[in-house]
Protein backbone atom coordinates (compact mmCIF):
# COMPACT_ATOMS: atom_id res chain seq x y z
CA UNK A 1 0.00 0.00 0.00
CA UNK A 2 1.24 3.52 -1.22
CA UNK A 3 0.76 6.16 1.72
CA UNK A 4 3.58 9.29 0.41
CA UNK A 5 4.63 10.66 3.50
CA UNK A 6 7.60 13.28 4.58
CA UNK A 7 8.54 14.66 7.73
CA UNK A 8 9.11 17.93 8.47
CA UNK A 9 11.69 17.82 10.91
CA UNK A 10 14.24 20.53 12.98
CA UNK A 11 17.71 20.86 14.27
CA UNK A 12 16.52 22.62 17.36
CA UNK A 13 13.19 24.37 18.49
CA UNK A 14 12.76 27.73 16.13
CA UNK A 15 14.82 26.05 12.95
CA UNK A 16 12.10 27.11 10.86
CA UNK A 17 9.66 23.64 10.47
CA UNK A 18 6.54 25.39 11.22
CA UNK A 19 7.02 27.69 8.61
CA UNK A 20 8.30 24.92 6.15
CA UNK A 21 5.36 22.86 7.35
CA UNK A 22 2.38 25.38 6.47
CA UNK A 23 4.49 27.09 3.38
CA UNK A 24 4.42 23.38 1.94
CA UNK A 25 1.09 22.52 2.87
CA UNK A 26 -0.38 25.71 1.69
CA UNK A 27 1.76 25.65 -1.81
CA UNK A 28 0.36 21.52 -2.41
CA UNK A 29 -3.64 22.33 -1.30
CA UNK A 30 -2.87 25.33 -4.48
CA UNK A 31 -2.00 22.17 -6.56
CA UNK A 32 -5.24 20.61 -5.38
CA UNK A 33 -4.35 17.78 -3.71
CA UNK A 34 -5.75 15.92 -0.64
CA UNK A 35 -3.25 16.88 2.44
CA UNK A 36 -3.20 15.66 6.08
CA UNK A 37 -1.01 17.15 8.91
CA UNK A 38 0.25 15.53 11.86
CA UNK A 39 2.14 16.51 14.70
CA UNK A 40 4.54 15.11 16.77
CA UNK A 41 3.72 15.78 20.10
CA UNK A 42 1.13 16.89 22.14
CA UNK A 43 0.71 20.21 21.33
CA UNK A 44 -3.07 21.20 19.82
CA UNK A 45 -1.63 24.93 18.44
CA UNK A 46 0.16 23.52 15.47
CA UNK A 47 -2.59 20.74 14.61
CA UNK A 48 -4.61 23.89 14.79
CA UNK A 49 -3.00 25.84 11.39
CA UNK A 50 -2.81 22.48 9.98
CA UNK A 51 -6.46 22.19 10.21
CA UNK A 52 -7.30 25.32 8.89
CA UNK A 53 -4.99 25.16 5.91
CA UNK A 54 -5.86 21.38 5.22
CA UNK A 55 -9.78 21.36 5.33
CA UNK A 56 -8.42 17.72 7.48
CA UNK A 57 -8.51 17.65 11.40
CA UNK A 58 -4.95 17.43 12.12
CA UNK A 59 -3.69 14.42 14.39
CA UNK A 60 -0.93 14.12 16.89
CA UNK A 61 1.96 11.47 16.72
CA UNK A 62 3.28 10.80 20.72
CA UNK A 63 4.89 8.10 21.53
CA UNK A 64 4.72 8.61 24.90
CA UNK A 65 1.25 9.16 25.59
CA UNK A 66 0.91 6.07 23.04
CA UNK A 67 1.73 2.73 22.18
CA UNK A 68 4.38 2.11 19.03
CA UNK A 69 0.71 -0.31 17.60
CA UNK A 70 -1.40 3.15 18.10
CA UNK A 71 0.57 5.30 16.55
CA UNK A 72 0.53 3.48 13.48
CA UNK A 73 -2.84 3.27 13.90
CA UNK A 74 -3.03 6.64 14.51
CA UNK A 75 -1.49 7.70 11.54
CA UNK A 76 -3.34 4.75 9.20
CA UNK A 77 -6.74 6.40 9.86
CA UNK A 78 -5.62 9.85 9.51
CA UNK A 79 -4.18 9.45 5.94
CA UNK A 80 -6.45 7.41 4.60
CA UNK A 81 -7.64 9.27 1.54
CA UNK A 82 -4.63 11.76 1.30
CA UNK A 83 -2.84 12.59 -1.66
CA UNK A 84 0.31 13.19 0.67
CA UNK A 85 0.67 13.34 4.35
CA UNK A 86 2.81 16.37 5.94
CA UNK A 87 4.60 14.97 9.71
CA UNK A 88 5.79 18.21 11.41
CA UNK A 89 8.08 17.50 14.22
CA UNK A 90 8.26 18.73 17.58
CA UNK A 91 12.01 20.38 18.82
CA UNK A 92 14.90 19.42 17.62
CA UNK A 93 14.71 16.03 15.41
CA UNK A 94 16.45 14.24 18.27
CA UNK A 95 14.61 15.96 21.19
CA UNK A 96 11.95 13.89 23.32
CA UNK A 97 11.43 12.92 26.80
CA UNK A 98 14.74 11.54 27.02
CA UNK A 99 17.86 13.13 26.54
CA UNK A 100 19.94 9.44 26.02
CA UNK A 101 17.17 8.10 23.73
CA UNK A 102 14.72 8.86 21.17
CA UNK A 103 11.88 8.37 23.25
CA UNK A 104 9.13 10.86 22.29
CA UNK A 105 11.33 12.43 19.96
CA UNK A 106 10.44 12.69 16.13
CA UNK A 107 13.17 10.61 14.84
CA UNK A 108 11.24 7.75 16.50
CA UNK A 109 8.41 8.63 15.09
CA UNK A 110 9.97 8.67 11.31
CA UNK A 111 11.09 5.48 12.04
CA UNK A 112 8.42 4.44 13.55
CA UNK A 113 6.26 5.18 10.44
CA UNK A 114 9.22 4.22 8.23
CA UNK A 115 8.47 8.04 6.92
CA UNK A 116 11.44 9.87 5.57
CA UNK A 117 12.86 13.27 6.79
CA UNK A 118 13.06 16.69 5.45
CA UNK A 119 15.82 18.37 7.85
CA UNK A 120 15.04 22.04 8.38
CA UNK A 121 18.67 23.95 9.34
CA UNK A 122 18.81 27.56 10.38
CA UNK A 123 22.22 28.41 8.59
CA UNK A 124 22.04 32.29 9.35
CA UNK A 125 25.88 33.12 9.53
CA UNK A 126 26.51 29.66 8.05
CA UNK A 127 28.74 28.25 4.76
CA UNK A 128 30.54 24.63 5.34
CA UNK A 129 29.68 24.54 8.93
CA UNK A 130 25.48 23.23 7.75
CA UNK A 131 27.26 20.71 6.37
CA UNK A 132 28.62 19.48 9.53
CA UNK A 133 25.32 20.03 11.09
CA UNK A 134 23.77 17.66 8.61
CA UNK A 135 26.38 15.24 8.55
CA UNK A 136 26.06 15.23 12.72
CA UNK A 137 22.04 14.81 12.15
CA UNK A 138 22.69 11.97 9.60
CA UNK A 139 25.10 9.92 11.96
CA UNK A 140 23.27 9.79 15.12
CA UNK A 141 21.15 7.78 13.78
CA UNK A 142 21.43 6.35 10.30
CA UNK A 143 18.72 4.59 10.43
CA UNK A 144 16.72 7.85 10.37
CA UNK A 145 16.02 8.33 6.63
CA UNK A 146 17.43 11.81 6.42
CA UNK A 147 16.49 12.54 2.07
CA UNK A 148 16.57 15.79 1.51
CA UNK A 149 16.90 19.10 3.55
CA UNK A 150 15.97 22.83 3.62
CA UNK A 151 17.87 25.60 4.71
CA UNK A 152 15.92 28.14 6.42
CA UNK A 153 17.04 32.22 6.68
CA UNK A 154 19.35 32.41 4.03
CA UNK A 155 21.28 36.23 3.24
CA UNK A 156 20.88 36.21 -0.15
CA UNK A 157 20.66 33.57 -3.20
CA UNK A 158 24.54 33.18 -3.39
CA UNK A 159 24.88 32.45 0.33
CA UNK A 160 21.80 29.68 -0.56
CA UNK A 161 24.30 27.95 -3.43
CA UNK A 162 27.30 27.90 -0.99
CA UNK A 163 25.05 25.83 1.55
CA UNK A 164 23.85 23.64 -0.60
CA UNK A 165 27.14 22.92 -2.68
CA UNK A 166 28.35 22.03 0.91
CA UNK A 167 26.43 19.98 2.10
CA UNK A 168 25.20 17.97 -0.95
CA UNK A 169 29.08 17.51 -1.56
CA UNK A 170 29.65 16.11 2.29
CA UNK A 171 26.21 14.43 3.04
CA UNK A 172 24.67 13.02 -0.51
CA UNK A 173 21.13 14.22 0.28
CA UNK A 174 19.84 17.04 -2.13
CA UNK A 175 18.69 20.23 -0.56
CA UNK A 176 15.81 21.07 -2.36
CA UNK A 177 15.01 25.03 -1.75
CA UNK A 178 15.26 27.93 1.22
CA UNK A 179 13.53 30.72 3.20
CA UNK A 180 15.25 33.72 3.65
CA UNK A 181 14.92 35.96 6.46
CA UNK A 182 11.78 38.33 5.64
CA UNK A 183 9.34 39.20 7.90
CA UNK A 184 6.84 38.29 6.27
CA UNK A 185 8.00 34.52 6.46
CA UNK A 186 7.50 34.77 10.66
CA UNK A 187 4.90 32.82 12.08
CA UNK A 188 3.05 34.96 15.19
CA UNK A 189 4.15 33.83 18.37
CA UNK A 190 1.49 31.25 20.11
CA UNK A 191 -1.22 33.86 21.13
CA UNK A 192 -4.07 33.14 23.22
CA UNK A 193 -6.34 34.64 20.73
CA UNK A 194 -5.04 31.83 17.61
CA UNK A 195 -8.01 30.14 17.25
CA UNK A 196 -10.56 32.90 16.87
CA UNK A 197 -7.77 34.93 14.45
CA UNK A 198 -7.72 31.26 12.38
CA UNK A 199 -11.94 31.44 12.55
CA UNK A 200 -12.01 34.83 11.61
CA UNK A 201 -9.16 34.05 8.46
CA UNK A 202 -7.07 36.67 9.75
CA UNK A 203 -3.88 34.70 8.65
CA UNK A 204 -5.54 33.80 5.51
CA UNK A 205 -3.21 36.55 3.96
CA UNK A 206 0.41 34.83 5.60
CA UNK A 207 -0.84 31.36 4.44
CA UNK A 208 -0.57 32.74 0.86
CA UNK A 209 2.32 34.55 1.63
CA UNK A 210 3.94 31.27 2.46
CA UNK A 211 2.65 29.54 -0.43
CA UNK A 212 4.26 31.47 -2.39
CA UNK A 213 7.57 31.73 -0.65
CA UNK A 214 7.73 28.17 -0.99
CA UNK A 215 6.54 28.19 -4.41
CA UNK A 216 9.34 30.28 -5.44
CA UNK A 217 12.20 28.54 -3.78
CA UNK A 218 11.52 25.16 -2.87
CA UNK A 219 11.74 22.84 -5.24
CA UNK A 220 7.67 21.23 -4.12
CA UNK A 221 7.61 18.75 -6.98
CA UNK A 222 10.83 17.20 -5.56
CA UNK A 223 9.45 17.11 -2.21
CA UNK A 224 6.71 15.04 -3.32
CA UNK A 225 8.74 12.59 -4.82
CA UNK A 226 10.69 12.16 -2.05
CA UNK A 227 7.29 11.72 0.36
CA UNK A 228 6.12 9.56 -2.48
CA UNK A 229 8.93 7.46 -2.50
CA UNK A 230 8.66 6.61 1.61
CA UNK A 231 8.65 2.62 2.10
CA UNK A 232 5.43 0.67 1.41
CA UNK A 233 2.68 1.29 4.03
CA UNK A 234 1.83 -1.91 5.89
CA UNK A 235 -1.55 -1.92 7.31
CA UNK A 236 -1.37 -2.13 10.90
CA UNK A 237 -3.19 -4.81 13.55
CA UNK A 238 -5.73 -2.47 14.71
CA UNK A 239 -5.13 -2.11 18.86
CA UNK A 240 -7.17 0.96 19.35
CA UNK A 241 -10.41 0.56 17.26
CA UNK A 242 -10.93 -3.18 17.87
CA UNK A 243 -13.97 -5.11 16.27
CA UNK A 244 -17.08 -3.27 15.24
CA UNK A 245 -18.11 0.28 16.25
CA UNK A 246 -21.16 -0.07 18.46
CA UNK A 247 -24.50 1.60 17.89
CA UNK A 248 -25.23 5.19 19.55
CA UNK A 249 -26.75 3.88 22.84
CA UNK A 250 -26.35 7.86 24.24
CA UNK A 251 -25.11 11.66 23.56
CA UNK A 252 -22.39 13.21 25.07
CA UNK A 253 -22.55 17.27 24.50
CA UNK A 254 -19.18 18.55 23.53
CA UNK A 255 -18.44 21.85 23.91
CA UNK A 256 -16.49 23.29 20.73
CA UNK A 257 -16.62 26.84 19.86
CA UNK A 258 -13.51 30.10 20.45
CA UNK A 259 -13.44 29.51 23.78
CA UNK A 260 -14.01 25.65 23.98
CA UNK A 261 -11.89 23.62 21.08
CA UNK A 262 -8.69 21.88 22.20
CA UNK A 263 -9.61 18.03 21.72
CA UNK A 264 -7.77 15.13 20.14
CA UNK A 265 -9.54 13.61 17.57
CA UNK A 266 -8.83 10.57 19.02
CA UNK A 267 -10.61 11.20 22.08
CA UNK A 268 -13.80 12.01 20.40
CA UNK A 269 -13.83 8.96 18.03
CA UNK A 270 -13.49 6.55 20.49
CA UNK A 271 -16.34 8.19 22.11
CA UNK A 272 -17.74 7.63 18.98
CA UNK A 273 -16.69 3.99 18.67
CA UNK A 274 -17.81 2.95 21.53
CA UNK A 275 -21.51 4.25 21.19
CA UNK A 276 -21.67 8.03 21.76
CA UNK A 277 -23.84 10.28 19.84
CA UNK A 278 -21.62 13.53 19.69
CA UNK A 279 -23.51 16.87 19.79
CA UNK A 280 -21.54 19.87 19.58
CA UNK A 281 -23.26 23.59 21.33
CA UNK A 282 -21.14 26.64 21.72
CA UNK A 283 -21.21 27.81 25.58
CA UNK A 284 -20.01 30.94 24.10
CA UNK A 285 -22.84 31.74 22.44
CA UNK A 286 -24.96 31.33 25.17
CA UNK A 287 -26.41 27.84 24.09
CA UNK A 288 -27.14 25.23 27.32
CA UNK A 289 -26.38 21.87 26.88
CA UNK A 290 -28.98 20.24 24.55
CA UNK A 291 -31.54 19.12 25.66
CA UNK A 292 -30.94 14.91 24.77
CA UNK A 293 -27.63 15.15 25.92
CA UNK A 294 -26.85 12.50 28.69
CA UNK A 295 -23.44 13.62 29.09
CA UNK A 296 -20.71 16.36 28.79
CA UNK A 297 -17.38 16.80 27.85
CA UNK A 298 -15.28 20.12 27.97
CA UNK A 299 -11.98 20.19 26.35
CA UNK A 300 -9.08 22.98 26.94
CA UNK A 301 -9.34 26.11 25.20
CA UNK A 302 -8.81 30.05 25.70
CA UNK A 303 -11.96 30.53 28.46
CA UNK A 304 -9.65 33.65 29.84
CA UNK A 305 -10.08 35.30 26.70
CA UNK A 306 -13.60 35.30 26.83
CA UNK A 307 -14.33 35.35 30.48
CA UNK A 308 -16.44 38.50 30.50
CA UNK A 309 -18.71 37.09 27.63
CA UNK A 310 -19.17 33.18 29.12
CA UNK A 311 -19.62 35.14 32.79
CA UNK A 312 -22.84 36.92 31.13
CA UNK A 313 -24.27 33.44 29.58
CA UNK A 314 -26.05 32.73 32.49
CA UNK A 315 -28.65 30.10 30.76
CA UNK A 316 -25.38 27.99 30.32
CA UNK A 317 -24.19 27.92 33.13
CA UNK A 318 -27.63 27.17 34.60
CA UNK A 319 -28.09 24.19 32.56
CA UNK A 320 -24.87 22.93 33.55
CA UNK A 321 -25.82 23.40 37.03
CA UNK A 322 -28.69 21.94 36.41
CA UNK A 323 -27.61 18.82 34.67
CA UNK A 324 -24.43 18.47 37.62
CA UNK A 325 -27.14 18.41 40.29
CA UNK A 326 -29.19 15.74 38.23
CA UNK A 327 -26.25 13.34 38.17
CA UNK A 328 -26.00 14.17 34.34
CA UNK A 329 -21.66 12.48 33.97
CA UNK A 330 -19.05 15.60 33.19
CA UNK A 331 -15.73 15.72 32.11
CA UNK A 332 -13.93 18.86 31.92
CA UNK A 333 -10.13 19.65 31.33
CA UNK A 334 -7.95 22.47 31.71
CA UNK A 335 -10.09 25.51 30.04
CA UNK A 336 -13.20 23.34 31.00
CA UNK A 337 -11.75 22.62 34.37
CA UNK A 338 -11.66 26.78 34.97
CA UNK A 339 -15.09 27.20 33.42
CA UNK A 340 -16.52 24.96 35.94
CA UNK A 341 -14.74 27.07 38.78
CA UNK A 342 -16.22 29.77 40.76
CA UNK A 343 -14.33 32.61 39.62
CA UNK A 344 -11.60 33.21 37.19
CA UNK A 345 -9.68 36.19 37.10
CA UNK A 346 -8.38 37.58 34.01
CA UNK A 347 -4.44 39.25 33.04
CA UNK A 348 -5.96 42.63 34.05
CA UNK A 349 -6.71 41.66 37.47
CA UNK A 350 -10.94 41.65 36.84
CA UNK A 351 -12.56 38.44 38.12
CA UNK A 352 -15.43 36.59 36.68
CA UNK A 353 -18.51 34.51 37.77
CA UNK A 354 -17.98 31.03 36.24
CA UNK A 355 -20.37 27.81 36.56
CA UNK A 356 -19.67 27.49 40.37
CA UNK A 357 -19.34 23.21 40.53
CA UNK A 358 -15.97 23.40 41.25
CA UNK A 359 -15.30 25.00 44.31
CA UNK A 360 -11.99 26.93 43.49
CA UNK A 361 -10.84 30.38 41.90
CA UNK A 362 -8.40 30.39 39.14
CA UNK A 363 -6.04 33.46 38.18
CA UNK A 364 -3.96 34.15 35.08
CA UNK A 365 -0.27 34.26 35.28
CA UNK A 366 1.95 36.46 33.46
CA UNK A 367 4.19 33.32 33.04
CA UNK A 368 3.58 29.67 32.23
CA UNK A 369 2.35 28.06 35.25
CA UNK A 370 2.77 24.08 34.71
CA UNK A 371 3.66 22.54 30.93
CA UNK A 372 5.01 18.94 30.27
CA UNK A 373 3.74 15.40 29.77
CA UNK A 374 1.87 13.75 33.14
CA UNK A 375 1.26 10.11 33.91
CA UNK A 376 -1.88 9.83 35.77
CA UNK A 377 -2.56 7.41 38.19
CA UNK A 378 -6.26 7.62 40.00
CA UNK A 379 -6.25 8.14 43.50
CA UNK A 380 -9.69 7.07 44.11
CA UNK A 381 -12.69 5.36 41.87
CA UNK A 382 -14.04 8.46 39.39
CA UNK A 383 -16.12 8.88 36.25
CA UNK A 384 -13.33 7.80 33.84
CA UNK A 385 -10.75 6.21 35.72
CA UNK A 386 -10.36 3.83 38.96
CA UNK A 387 -8.35 3.78 42.02
CA UNK A 388 -4.93 2.86 40.74
CA UNK A 389 -5.72 2.94 36.77
CA UNK A 390 -3.31 4.81 34.64
CA UNK A 391 -3.31 7.11 31.85
CA UNK A 392 -1.20 9.29 30.20
CA UNK A 393 -1.39 13.10 28.75
CA UNK A 394 0.42 16.84 29.44
CA UNK A 395 -0.29 20.05 31.02
CA UNK A 396 0.15 23.42 29.01
CA UNK A 397 -1.85 25.98 31.01
CA UNK A 398 -1.04 30.16 32.47
CA UNK A 399 -3.14 29.95 34.81
CA UNK A 400 -3.30 28.87 38.95
CA UNK A 401 -6.17 27.63 40.92
CA UNK A 402 -6.60 28.55 44.49
CA UNK A 403 -8.85 25.21 46.40
CA UNK A 404 -11.74 27.10 48.71
CA UNK A 405 -11.49 23.90 51.21
CA UNK A 406 -7.21 22.55 50.37
CA UNK A 407 -7.42 20.10 53.55
CA UNK A 408 -10.94 18.69 52.08
CA UNK A 409 -10.21 18.33 48.69
CA UNK A 410 -11.69 15.56 46.79
CA UNK A 411 -8.21 15.15 44.09
CA UNK A 412 -8.72 12.56 41.42
CA UNK A 413 -5.13 12.54 40.36
CA UNK A 414 -1.86 11.90 41.53
CA UNK A 415 0.18 13.18 38.42
CA UNK A 416 3.84 12.29 37.79
CA UNK A 417 6.29 14.46 35.43
CA UNK A 418 9.17 16.00 34.74
CA UNK A 419 9.61 17.42 38.06
CA UNK A 420 8.07 15.40 40.39
CA UNK A 421 4.57 14.12 41.72
CA UNK A 422 1.54 16.38 42.91
CA UNK A 423 -2.26 15.81 43.28
CA UNK A 424 -4.31 17.02 40.42
CA UNK A 425 -7.96 17.15 39.34
CA UNK A 426 -10.92 17.14 41.07
CA UNK A 427 -13.31 14.38 41.41
CA UNK A 428 -16.76 14.33 43.10
CA UNK A 429 -19.97 11.70 42.50
CA UNK A 430 -20.63 12.34 38.45
CA UNK A 431 -17.89 15.35 37.69
CA UNK A 432 -13.99 14.95 36.80
CA UNK A 433 -12.49 17.79 36.39
CA UNK A 434 -8.44 19.11 36.21
CA UNK A 435 -5.84 20.93 34.33
CA UNK A 436 -4.35 17.27 32.83
CA UNK A 437 -5.45 16.51 29.36
CA UNK A 438 -5.95 13.41 28.99
CA UNK A 439 -5.30 11.17 25.80
CA UNK A 440 -7.69 8.65 25.73
CA UNK A 441 -5.86 6.56 23.37
CA UNK A 442 -3.28 5.86 26.65
CA UNK A 443 -6.66 3.47 28.32
CA UNK A 444 -9.13 3.40 25.60
CA UNK A 445 -10.95 1.95 28.69
CA UNK A 446 -12.27 5.78 29.41
CA UNK A 447 -13.91 6.52 26.60
CA UNK A 448 -16.07 3.29 27.16
CA UNK A 449 -16.44 3.88 30.79
CA UNK A 450 -17.42 7.51 29.97
CA UNK A 451 -19.78 6.31 27.57
CA UNK A 452 -21.45 3.25 29.39
CA UNK A 453 -22.00 6.08 32.50
CA UNK A 454 -23.77 8.26 30.15
CA UNK A 455 -25.82 5.46 29.23
CA UNK A 456 -26.66 4.73 32.54
CA UNK A 457 -28.09 8.50 33.30
CA UNK A 458 -29.83 8.26 30.16
CA UNK A 459 -31.29 4.74 31.03
CA UNK A 460 -32.14 6.14 34.99
CA UNK A 461 -34.16 9.44 33.36
CA UNK A 462 -35.80 7.92 30.52
CA UNK A 463 -39.01 7.98 32.28
CA UNK A 464 -38.94 11.78 33.89
CA UNK A 465 -38.16 12.46 30.12
CA UNK A 466 -40.96 10.78 28.50
CA UNK A 467 -42.98 11.99 31.41
CA UNK A 468 -42.01 15.84 30.74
Amino acid sequence: MNRARIVIAGTNSGAGKTTVTLGLMAALRKRNLSVQGFKVGPDYIDPSYHTVLTGRPSRNLDTWMMEPGVVREVFHRGSEGADVSVIEGVMGMYDGKDPLTNTGSTAEVSRLLRAPVLLVVNVASMARSAAAVVLGFQQLDPKVQVVGVIVNRVGSHGHYELVKAAIEQVCRVPVVGYLTKQETLQIPERHLGLIPALERGEMNNLFDTLADAVEATVDVERVLQLASQAAPWEVPEPTLFVGEQHQPVTTIAVARDRAFNFYYPENLELLEWYGARLAEFRPLDGEPIPEDADGVYIGGGFPEEFAATLSRCTAMKDSLRHAVADGMPVFAECGGFMYLTESLTDKQGETHPMAGIVPASVAMQSRLAALGYREVTAIRDTLLLREGEHARGHEFHYSTASYHNPEHWPYAYETEGLRGRKLEGYAQANVLAGYTHLHFASNPRIAERFVVACKQYKDQHKTRRVTT
